[in-house]
C-alpha cells in the first residue's frame, strides 16, 4: 500500500472541502494532508468576505471548524507560498499539490476616472469591514452620496452596510474601528447600478430581500427600470428564484416604502461610462442607459445621465492573482488546468500539480459548486497515481524541519 502525502495551498472552503473529500474517498492508500494558509487564520472569504450582519453565511465556518478539528489535517497558517515554502519544497516533501488560492482581489473597470480619490474597489472595502490583517483599519467615509457599481451579491452587501444605521450592526460581530467608522458616516444615499434589468440581477432572493427592509432605510425603485422582453419572460417562467426576485422588486414598485433619512436607490439598464471628478476626486457617475434586445441581453441607447456621488464602489467582480510557477491565465483569472489538472503553456498536463474552486474556474458559484469543484478534482489526484512525484523527503516532520530554518512563525490548528 503506498501513501499519498498532499499538499493543499489554500484553507477557505475549496482547499478544506477538497481536504475532507479526498480523505472520504474509496482509495486503496493512506493519505496524509497539509493545509496551508497565507493569513494566520483559516476560512478564506468565509471569514474574509461575509459581512457581519450575515451569520447565516458565517455559519459554514461551523461545519469547516469541524473538518479541520478532527485532527487528521494539519494547519499550517501564516505560510506565504512562493517565499515561506516552494514549489521545489513541495516537491521535497509532497506527491501531490493542490491550490486552492481563490479570488480576492477586485476585477478591474476600464472606464475613465476609475483611479480618482473616492473610487474603491469593493473587495477593498469587504476587506475592511471584516478586518482583513493585511488592510488598514481606517477606511474614508465622508461620502453623502455614494453610488456602488454591480447588480450582485457584494454590491448589495456594500450598499448595505454603507447605508445601514451603524447601531444596528451592534449585536453583530463588527469590529470596533468598523462601527466607529461607520457612525461617522455622513451618508444620505446610497445608489446601485446595474446594466441589465429586474429579470437579470444577479441577486439572491435573500440577499435582496434583506437590502430592501433595513430599518430606518427607505428603498427605492423607477418605474422606468421596469421593462421585459421575450427573454426576461422565459427566465421569469422558467426560473424561480428570477421569478422570486422580480415579483419582490415590482411589490415595491407597487408600494413605495415612505420616506426615512437615508436612502437605497436601485436603477437598472444602467451601463457606467465614467467616473466624474474634479481636483482628482470623485464628484459623480455618468452612465448611459441600456434597452433590452429580445434575448435578455441588452444594448446601449446613447442617452446619458449624471448622478452626483462623492464616493464610488466597483462591485463588478473578483478576480484571481498568478500563482508561483503555476501557469496563469490572465483574461479569466485561473490557473491554466482541464478539471482541476493543471496544464502547461502547451496544454499538457503538469503531473501532481492541481487546482479547485475560484482559482480554477474563476470567481463565480456558490458552496456547492465548490464541493463539485473538489470532487472533480480529487478524483483525478487519485486516478493519476502513476504521475505523482517522488519526494526525496516525505516525513510529516520534514515540512515542519524547512519552515523553522527559514524562521517562518506558522500558526498550528491548536495555536489557532
Amino acid at each position: 500500500m503506498s501513501k499519498l502525502r498532499l499538499a493543499v495551498i489554500g484553507a477557505g472552503p475549496a482547499g478544506i472541502y477538497a481536504s475532507d473529500l479526498i480523505l472520504k474517498a474509496e482509495r486503496d492508500f493512506e493519505v496524509s494532508i497539509d493545509l496551508f494558509d497565507l493569513l494566520p487564520a483559516p476560512y478564506g472569504l468565509v471569514r474574509y468576505g461575509v459581512a457581519p450582519d450575515h451569520p447565516r453565511i458565517k455559519g459554514i465556518i461551523r461545519a469547516l471548524y469541524e473538518v479541520l478539528d478532527r485532527g487528521d489535517i494539519r494547519f499550517f497558517g501564516n505560510v506565504k507560498y512562493g517565499t515561506d515554502i516552494t514549489l521545489d519544497d513541495l516537491k521535497n516533501h509532497y506527491n501531490a499539490v493542490i491550490f486552492a488560492t481563490g479570488a480576492i482581489a477586485d476585477a478591474s473597470l476600464n472606464i475613465p476616472g476609475a483611479d480618482l480619490d473616492g473610487s474603491y474597489g469593493a473587495a477593498d472595502f469587504v476587506n475592511w469591514y471584516d478586518a482583513h490583517p493585511d488592510f488598514p483599519t481606517t477606511w474614508p467615509l465622508d461620502a453623502k452620496e455614494i453610488a456602488v457599481i454591480g447588480n450582485g451579491n457584494v454590491a448589495l452587501d456594500v450598499a448595505r452596510m454603507l447605508i445601514k444605521r451603524p447601531e444596528d450592526l451592534l449585536s453583530t460581530d463588527i469590529p470596533h474601528h468598523v462601527y466607529e467608522g461607520l457612525k461617522a458616516s455622513p451618508v444620505t444615499d446610497v445608489h446601485v447600478f446595474g446594466r441589465r434589468g429586474p429579470a437579470q440581477v444577479k441577486f439572491s432572493p435573500l440577499e435582496l430581500r434583506e437590502a430592501l427592509h433595513i430599518e430606518g432605510v427607505q428603498a427605492i425603485v423607477y418605474d422606468e427600470d421596469f421593462q421585459y422582453d421575450e427573454g426576461s419572460q422565459a427566465a421569469i417562467d422558467s426560473n424561480n428564484q428570477v421569478r422570486v426576485m422580480v415579483k419582490t422588486l415590482e411589490d415595491l414598485r407597487e408600494n413605495p416604502q415612505e420616506p426615512q433619512e437615508r436612502r437605497l436607490h436601485l436603477h437598472f439598464f444602467a451601463s457606467p461610462k465614467e467616473i466624474l471628478g474634479e481636483d482628482g476626486k470623485v464628484t459623480g457617475l455618468r452612465i448611459e442607459k441600456t434597452k433590452l434586445d429580445g434575448t435578455g441581453n441588452v444594448t446601449l441607447t446613447g442617452e446619458t445621465l449624471e448622478f452626483a456621488a462623492q464616493a464610488v464602489y466597483r462591485a463588478v467582480g473578483y478576480f484571481g492573482s498568478p500563482v508561483d510557477q503555476m501557469p496563469f491565465d490572465a483574461k479569466y483569472g485561473v490557473i491554466k488546468n482541464d478539471e482541476g489538472r493543471v496544464l502547461d503553456v502547451d496544454g499538457n498536463q503538469i503531473p501532481g500539480t492541481y487546482c479547485t474552486g475560484w482559482i480554477k474556474r474563476g470567481p463565480v458559484g456558490l458552496i456547492g459548486h465548490t464541493k463539485a469543484d473538489a470532487i472533480e478534482t480529487i478524483s483525478h489526484v487519485i486516478a493519476d497515481r502513476a504521475m505523482w512525484w517522488e519526494p526525496s523527503s516525505p516525513s510529516e516532520d520534514a515540512v515542519v524541519e524547512t519552515l523553522r530554518s527559514r524562521g517562518v512563525d506558522y500558526i498550528a490548528w491548536e495555536n489557532w
